[in-house]
């Protein structure tokens, strides 16, 4: 099983709209400009986020945020056919680690719900 984190758009960037509490965190980025400038920005959010698994970067086309429909934050499950056989609500808030825990157990068959559970908590 493999976990990785896809950087499709910076969600809230200064040259478009800003919220207060980017501000207060010193996380406020321009949009931007070209592919080199949104990997560095992803590379950002990953050392702020401490993200600790795998991290790939959509192209500045946004073909994945397209297809997936990604923003503003979404947790997907596919299977090993690349079925999309999970989809959470918009995140933050709408994330659910019970369902995303439930989807993990039913695609293992009932085996390692226990390793489910632990995962769906990252």
């Amino acid at each position: 099983m493999q976990f990785l984190a896809v950087y499709i758009l910076e969600a809230h960037p200064s040259d478009v709209w800003q919220m207060e509490s980017n501000i207060k965190q010193g996380v406020v980025f321009r949009s931007p400009q070209n592919e080199s400038e949104r990997e560095q920005l992803a590379g950002t959010c990953v050392r702020k986020l401490g993200i600790k698994f795998p991290a790939v970067v959509d192209g500045f086309n946004n073909a994945t945020e397209k297809a997936y429909t990604g923003w503003p934050d979404r947790i997907y499950l596919i299977d090993s056919a690349g079925r999309i056989v999970f989809k959470s609500k918009p995140g933050p808030f709408g994330f659910k680690p019970e369902l995303l825990s439930a989807a993990l157990s039913r695609l293992l068959g009932g085996q390692g719900t226990k390793q489910a559970r632990v995962s769906a908590r990252w």
